[in-house]
C-alpha cells in the first residue's frame, strides 16, 4: 500500500508543500506511490502578507514543471535582487548615504572566501571609498538604477544576476493550488473539528465539522499560528525568542501605484523607525508596505500613525490590517507521523524573507526522508535528523536577524538601546562579534549545512552598518602583490557594472514584457 499524506491547511505553506511533493514523490498510481490530500477551510483566513522570497525559490519553482512567465503573470510577481536598509546604522548622519546600504543576492567577486574584504577594510580612511557591496559586486549599482536581473531571452529561473521574487501572496497560493491539483493532489474543503490518535501516539485521522473523516498515515501541519497538529495535539513546546527579537506586531497597507508606468524597485526597501522598521515592495500595480514593531516599545495606534505617515497623503484613507505574532519555533517539528511546515513550525519577522525559504527546506527534507519512514527505526532516525536540522537552522536565523539590530549606532530610542545591549544577544552571536572585532568572518564560524545565509551575507550587513573592526588594517602593505591583484579586481567589478548597466533592461519594462507576451 502506498503512503496517504494529509496536509492540514492551505495558504502558501500548504500549497507550496503539496505542489512540491506532488512532483518529488512517486504518484499514487505507482507501486509505493503517495496519495496527497490537502484539507483547508474557507472559514479560516490566511496571513497573506508574506510577499517576499529568497533566491532558493527559483529552483523550487523550476521543479513544478511550469514556466517562469506563467508564475510571474499568475502571481503578479516582480524580481527581487536584495534588501535596501535605510536608517538602520545610525551614523554618522542619519538619513545620509552612510545610513543607506544594500544586502545584495550576488556573491562578492571571489565567492564565499573573504577575498577582497581585508583590502576594502584597509581603505577605511578614503572618503571616496564605495560601500562594501558596491566594491565587490555589480549588483548594487544595478538595483539602484532599477535594472532587472535578467533579459526576456534568458532561460527560465536563471539570469546574469542572482534574484528572488516579490508577489501577491494570495495569488501565489491560488496558482500553487492549481499546480498541485493538476498534479493529482486532492483538495477537501472543511474545518477540522477533532484529531484522533493511535495507541502509539501517532495521528490516525481528522474528523471534519461536517462529519467526514480523513485518514492517513503521514500528516503535515500547515495550519498556521494555530499549530493544530504539532502544537495543540502533539504538544511540541514553543521556543520563544522574543527576548532576542523584540518585534511582535505588524500593520500592513497596500498602496496603489499613482501611475502604471512608474518604476518598480527591484529590491525590498526596509526603512527603520523608532521601534522597528517598514517594509516596502513593488508589484506591477501596487506597493505592499507594512510597519513591523515591538509592542513593548510602541503602541498599536503609534504604529498606525507611523505607516500612514510613511505612505504620504494617500495613507490617510487606505485600509490597514493589524497582525500579532509570536516570534520563535517549535522545538520538535517532526513527531511520529506528523511534521510541521510554515507558521505552525515557527515564525520570524519578514526582515530577510526567511518564511518561504523555511517551507522549501522542510518540504525538500520531508520528500527525501519519507522514503525511509515505513520502517519504524528508520522513521525515528528521520525524525531526529529533521528536528536537529530545523532547530539549528532556526537558531542560525535568529542570530542573523539580530545582527541587523545589535551593531547599530542608534541610541535615540529605548528600542534601539535595548537591541544594542549585549544582554539581548544570543551567545553564539556575542562570540562571533567579539572575534570579528579583530578578524574577518570565516567559514569556520558557521556550520554551513544549517545556514540560510552564507558568510558574505553576514559581511554585507556588518559593513553596511559600519561595524568597527581592526581586521584588514595594513592588508595592502602586508602583501603588495596581493594588493595589486585586489586593486585590479576592484577595477574589474567597476567595469563589469558598467557593462551590466548597458546590457540589462529596466525592471518595469521587463515585467511589462512578461505580462504582454
Amino acid at each position: 500500500m502506498g503512503k496517504r499524506i494529509v496536509i492540514v491547511g492551505g495558504g502558501t505553506a500548504g500549497w507550496l508543500t503539496a505542489a512540491y511533493l506532488s512532483r518529488a514523490l512517486p504518484a499514487a498510481a505507482m507501486p509505493g506511490g503517495c496519495a496527497i490530500t490537502l484539507v483547508e477551510s474557507a472559514e479560516i483566513g490566511t496571513i497573506g502578507v508574506g510577499e517576499g522570497s529568497f533566491p532558493s525559490l527559483r529552483s523550487t519553482l523550476a521543479t513544478l514543471g511550469r514556466s517562469e512567465a506563467e508564475f510571474l503573470r499568475a502571481s503578479d510577481a516582480t524580481f527581487k535582487q536584495g534588501v535596501r536598509f535605510m536608517g538602520w546604522a545610525g551614523g554618522p548622519t542619519p538619513g545620509s548615504n552612510a545610513d543607506d546600504y544594500f544586502h545584495p543576492f550576488n556573491l562578492p567577486l571571489g565567492g564565499e572566501h573573504p577575498g577582497l574584504l581585508p583590502f576594502w577594510l584597509d581603505t577605511a580612511a578614503d572618503p571616496a571609498r564605495p560601500s562594501y557591496a558596491d566594491a565587490v559586486t555589480v549588483q548594487e549599482r544595478l538595483i539602484r538604477a532599477d535594472k532587472a536581473p535578467k533579459r526576456r531571452a534568458d532561460p527560465d529561473f536563471s539570469g546574469p544576476m542572482n534574484y528572488a521574487y516579490h508577489f501577491d501572496a494570495g495569488k501565489l497560493a491560488t496558482w500553487l493550488r492549481n499546480v498541485a491539483t493538476a498534479n493529482g493532489v486532492t483538495r477537501i474543503e472543511g474545518t477540522v473539528a477533532t484529531v484522533s490518535r493511535l495507541e502509539d501516539g501517532d495521528i490516525a485521522a481528522l474528523a471534519l465539522a461536517d462529519g467526514r473523516t480523513i485518514d492517513g498515515n503521514f500528516f503535515i501541519d500547515c495550519s498556521g499560528f494555530r499549530s493544530l497538529l504539532i502544537g495543540e495535539t502533539l504538544g511540541s513546546p514553543f521556543r520563544s525568542v522574543e527576548d532576542v527579537l523584540f518585534n511582535d506586531r505588524a500593520i500592513a497597507m497596500q498602496i496603489p501605484d499613482a501611475r502604471l508606468d512608474q518604476p518598480i524597485a527591484p529590491y525590498t526597501r526596509a526603512t527603520a523607525h523608532a521601534a522597528g522598521w517598514i517594509w516596502d515592495i513593488g508589484l506591477p500595480t501596487r506597493r505592499g508596505t507594512g510597519c513591523v514593531y515591538s509592542s513593548r516599545h510602541l503602541s498599536d495606534d503609534e504604529a498606525e500613525r507611523t505607516i500612514r505617515a510613511y505612505a504620504g497623503p494617500q495613507g490617510e484613507t487606505l485600509n490597514t490590517r493589524r497582525l500579532k505574532f509570536r516570534t520563535g519555533y517549535r522545538e520538535r517539528q517532526w513527531i511520529g507521523n506528523t511534521v510541521a511546515i510554515g507558521l505552525s513550525a515557527g515564525f520570524f519577522e519578514p526582515l530577510e524573507s526567511t518564511g518561504i525559504m523555511l517551507i522549501e527546506v522542510a518540504a525538500r527534507m520531508v520528500a527525501e526522508m519519507l522514503a525511509s519512514s515505513a520502517d519504524k527505526e528508520a522513521r525515528a532516525g528521520a525524525e531526529r535528523s529533521f528536528n536537529r536540522h530545523m532547530a539549528a537552522r532556526f537558531g542560525s536565523i535568529v542570530e542573523f536577524l539580530k545582527l541587523h539590530y545589535c551593531v547599530s549606532r542608534r541610541t535615540d530610542t529605548a528600542y534601539w538601546r535595548d537591541n544594542t545591549d549585549p544582554a539581548s544577544w544570543p551567545e553564539g552571536l556575542r562570540d562571533k562579534l567579539a572575534q570579528w572585532r579583530h578578524r574577518v568572518p570565516s567559514r569556520f564560524d558557521f556550520v554551513l549545512d544549517y545556514e540560510t545565509f552564507l558568510p558574505p551575507s553576514w559581511a554585507f550587513i556588518l559593513h553596511g552598518m559600519g561595524f568597527e573592526t581592526e581586521a584588514g588594517k595594513g592588508a595592502f602593505a602586508a602583501s603588495p602583490a596581493d594588493g595589486r591583484d585586489a586593486a585590479a579586481a576592484f577595477g574589474k567589478v567597476r567595469q563589469a557594472a558598467q557593462q551590466a548597466l548597458q546590457a540589462l533592461p529596466d525592471h518595469r519594462s521587463l515585467i511589462d514584457q512578461y505580462h504582454k507576451d
